[in-house]
């Protein structure tokens, strides 16, 4: 199978090496001192059990447009990242190919194929022109959710933290022939990929925790482990999942587990830096919309008030404006040996304001 993935970071990256691994022919799209690291020692991907797995020779570039039409396109780069290059991964779709969707949150194609009131209704808050929506036919379209955490360690090596969890649907909820091949090669490939019929709610389970996890890891630079266990937190955490979930069903959307169930989750998998908290230490733009803006814009839809929503997410934007703005990254530093009163004494002797 003739395969590309579009983003080869964290999750596109896991994805890549184990299917160059099966023997598939996949070209990574990757740019800059990851992609120079990839064409020069191949991909690395370090299991969480401690397996090295390493895609030498894979085909890498930063160029999509040289690449014509895939069987496969794996669309791993973030949410707020697809408008600048749908032009280039429109190019990568024949009349067969199947554009398989593995981001966060709420996608551009929620409503496609959707049936009801709402059908064909555009997310402006990650599609605001409908530009994505114009240009990519839904026919094409797979989608997926990526369970797993992982995180670049540096260029051309990724860390797998946890989880092997790739679920995926037609949108319309039909089990098709196409589906159940995406589903066996990614099987094969090590991965648990089940083909899920109420695919939509799958989605909003995930995004569950992304919603709120995220922002507040990265307004106060904490882990998961860290928000769950600290009183205040959590309970921040519980009135955004608890608000996301009026909304949801709102939708028609219901949920295989219990809000703390959703939250008990998110605390075993540890002291595990969220994507969003990643960004912001690294300076990055961070994936606002698709996780917490599309939710209140969505809230607005159903007629739905999501007061804790709109207040985080009024913050974690302002947050990303500074590091844009500013070309800053935040973060967390080892605090300086404690002064004392005799450091200080001392030093206020030695100061100019002293001696003049």
């Amino acid at each position: 199978m003739k395969i590309c993935v579009v983003g080869a970071g964290s999750i596109g990256g896991l994805l890549g090496v184990k299917l160059y691994n099966l023997g598939e022919k996949v070209t990574l799209i990757a740019r800059g001192p990851h992609l120079e690291a990839i064409r020069s020692d191949g991909l690395k991907l370090l299991m969480s059990d401690g397996t090295l797995e390493v895609a030498r020779g894979i085909d890498a570039t930063d160029d999509m447009s040289t690449l014509g039409p895939q069987d496969l396109v794996i669309l791993g780069v973030k949410a707020h990242q697809i408008e600048s290059i749908v032009d280039d991964v429109a190019g990568l779709l024949g009349p067969d190919s199947v554009l398989l969707t593995t981001q966060n949150g709420i996608p551009w194609w929620y409503f496609q194929k959707h049936g009801g009131k709402y059908e064909d209704t555009l997310v402006r808050s990650v599609d605001p022109d409908g530009r994505i929506a114009g240009s990519i036919n839904p026919d094409h379209i797979i989608g997926c959710i990526a369970y797993p955490a992982a995180e670049i360690t540096q260029p051309g090596t990724i860390h797998h933290v946890e989880g092997i969890r790739f679920p995926i649907g037609e949108l319309d909820g039909s089990e098709s022939l196409r589906a159940r091949e995406i589903s066996d090669l990614l099987s094969r490939a090590g991965f648990k990929s089940p083909i899920l019929a109420d695919f939509r709610s799958e989605l909003w389970l995930k995004l569950w925790g992304n919603l709120t996890f995220n922002p507040i890891s990265a307004l106060t630079h904490s882990t998961l482990v860290d928000i769950c266990r600290y009183p205040l937190s959590r309970r921040l955490a519980e009135r955004m999942m608890s608000e996301a979930q009026d909304v949801a069903h709102n939708l028609g959307i219901t949920f295989r587990v219990s809000l703390e169930k959703r939250i008990q989750g998110a605390e075993k998998v540890g002291k595990h830096k969220t994507s969003m908290l990643q960004d912001v230490e690294s300076g990055k733009a961070m994936e606002i919309d698709a996780l917490i803006g599309a939710i209140a814009e969505l809230g607005e839809l159903t007629g739905t008030s999501t007061p804790s929503i709109d207040a985080v997410y009024a913050l974690i934007k302002l947050l990303d404006k500074t590091v844009q703005e500013e070309g800053l990254f935040v973060k967390g530093q080892p605090v300086k040996p404690k002064v004392t009163e005799a450091d200080h004494a001392h030093s206020s002797a030695e100061s100019p304001a002293a001696t003049g």
